[in-house]
């Protein structure tokens, strides 16, 4: 069963590998570079993830045929989006929520590689309605 606790130990994990990354190849490179390396250290931390997974949209009972993906779908709860821009906007923001929403997944990270520190302002973290009904423990 998920709950909130083990959400929040996967979250602390999932950022400290976006930190062990950015530690590592510093900023300034592609999307697609921190990307393969994200998930090189997931796979280190035998943390299980879906890369590129395609999201699916139901319309009123009719699931659309549109070629949304998210870039990490984390032990099937935790949507993760990865930037490497300079500034994040919100149109970030809602891609993400709308994502989480789509997957009816309780939490979200976005991640922006093109900063100084990853944990003070490269990181952004979202919970929804579905995280609220999960248990403490």
């Amino acid at each position: 069963m998920i709950t909130k606790q083990y959400l929040d130990h996967l979250t602390y994990e999932i950022i400290g590998s976006a930190i062990e990354v950015h530690k590592i190849m510093g900023r300034g490179l592609l999307e697609s570079v921190y990307h393969q390396c994200l998930k090189e250290e997931l796979r280190h931390r035998k943390i299980n993830f879906l890369t590129e997974m395609k999201i699916p949209v139901i319309y009123k009972g009719t699931t659309l045929d549109i070629d949304f993906r998210c870039d990490l779908y984390v032990e099937n709860c935790i949507v993760v989006e990865l930037k490497a821009v300079q500034e994040m906007t919100t149109a970030f923001e809602a891609q993400l929520i709308t994502y989480m929403k789509l997957l009816q997944c309780p939490k979200g990270i976005l991640i922006n590689f093109n900063c100084s520190n990853i944990f003070k302002e490269g990181q952004k973290t979202f919970v929804n309605e579905y995280f609220s009904g999960l248990p403490q423990y």
